[in-house]
């Protein structure tokens, strides 16, 4: 078998090739423009076996490896770095290191989303690329971003005039003093030009709103995800595209850590020092939690807003009312992190909810003993 520990970068690719049967190591450079790599790797016995780390610009040589039947196996990039002893770092010292990794049975394997998933974080608020994929498309991330840059401008010309409507100036009344304000041949020019920027934008974004609320509709996990207050069709679908098989995560602690909501620890000496989240996850739906606990705070009992008489007359304060005694009323915006880790532990039994049996109580350590955040379904 051939085993192919492969440093690659936009242009070009380091390998260090070994072939198991004879022991011989090559190593070279392999060029992409001129279709070198594709005649290099179409020359392999098949099956080979690739080694490469997560990195960007990588789509069209994924693609290619498996239509030639070839293994491609993506690898965490914090871990293979931290697997290097040596200090001096050069292309064939990476691929050499990434090809012992893969001889040594040591290679940090990560699970990859198929490409048909990867494409629908296209329609989500910003790209998280999960897998070997750059954060390059977030076509809806950038239209939301135009549609905010158009309305600032035009906003900036009716308060030029003395009219401030905020949020209402989006609406039928306001759109029509916006263009009955008397301005100068080029303002005016600017704002029909801005105004028809609009009307493709807001054109634009609504078919995308619905290609997403559809997209969620058709993913069993995300509509399962919905059921929880809070969680719309983007926080839905993120979440089942970012989680996968739930089957990976043996149990919720897993997932939070997963997600970059576990709290950061330099703890010895028998004393436990424990800092902010340590944001190791995916930051999309990571703020997309955040967003959600907010309503999910409001709307669910048991994560009910801060309210410290009606807490003192319970015999179970909520999760933010906990919070609220043990930090004082602002618990913004760590009370928000604290519930958007409950929430991912509820989201968590959600999806290893089966038949119409009630979730386990989400509990994570240090949770008190009574299951503040379980999960039950409604009796058909």
């Amino acid at each position: 078998m051939i085993i192919i520990g492969c440093d690659f970068h936009t242009r070009f690719q380091q390998i260090a090739m070994l072939d198991t049967e004879t022991g011989e190591i090559v190593e070279r450079r392999v060029e992409h423009e001129t279709g070198e790599a594709q005649r290099f790797y179409a020359a392999l016995p098949v099956p080979a076996r690739v080694g490469m780390e997560a990195t960007g610009y990588a789509r069209w040589f994924e693609r290619m490896l498996r239509e030639q039947e070839h293994e491609l196996w993506i690898g965490d990039a914090s871990a293979i770095r931290a697997a290097r002893v040596r200090q001096q770092k050069t292309d064939a010292r990476d691929a050499l290191h990434l090809l012992h990794l893969l001889v040594e049975n040591r290679f940090p394997r990560i699970w990859v989303s198929s490409p048909a998933e990867r494409d629908l974080w296209q329609l989500l608020p910003f790209d998280f690329a999960h897998g070997p994929e750059p954060v390059e498309g977030r076509h809806r991330d950038k239209l939301v971003r135009f549609r905010t840059s158009v309305r600032n401008q035009l906003h900036a010309q009716a308060m030029g005039e003395g009219v401030c409507r905020r949020k209402k100036l989006w609406t039928q009344r306001g759109r029509q003093e916006l263009e009955a304000l008397a301005l100068g041949e080029w303002a005016g020019r600017r704002r029909r030009e801005l105004l028809e920027m609009l009307d493709r934008l807001d054109g634009s974004l609504e078919e995308l709103d619905q290609a997403v609320a559809q997209q969620a509709a058709s993913q069993p996990a995300a509509v399962r995800l919905m059921e929880q207050p809070g969680v719309g069709p983007v926080t839905g679908l993120a979440m089942a595209l970012a989680v996968g098989p739930v089957e990976r995560f043996p149990n919720s602690r897993k997932l939070v850590s997963y997600l970059g909501l576990n709290p950061r620890e330099a703890s010895s000496g028998g004393k436990q020092r424990l800092g902010s989240i340590s944001k190791q996850g995916n930051c999309l739906v990571r703020w997309l939690l955040v967003e959600a606990a907010q309503t999910a705070a409001r709307k669910d009992p048991q994560l009910r807003p801060f309210d410290r008489l009606r807490a003192v007359s319970e015999v179970e304060p909520r999760v933010y009312q906990r919070l609220g005694f043990r930090r004082g009323k602002a618990v913004v915006p760590q009370g928000g992190m604290a519930i958007a880790r409950k929430l991912a532990v509820r989201l968590y039994w959600q999806l290893r909810h089966v038949g119409a049996q009630p979730s386990p109580p989400a509990r994570t350590q240090g949770s008190s003993p009574s299951p503040v955040v379980g999960v039950t379904r409604p009796t058909p």
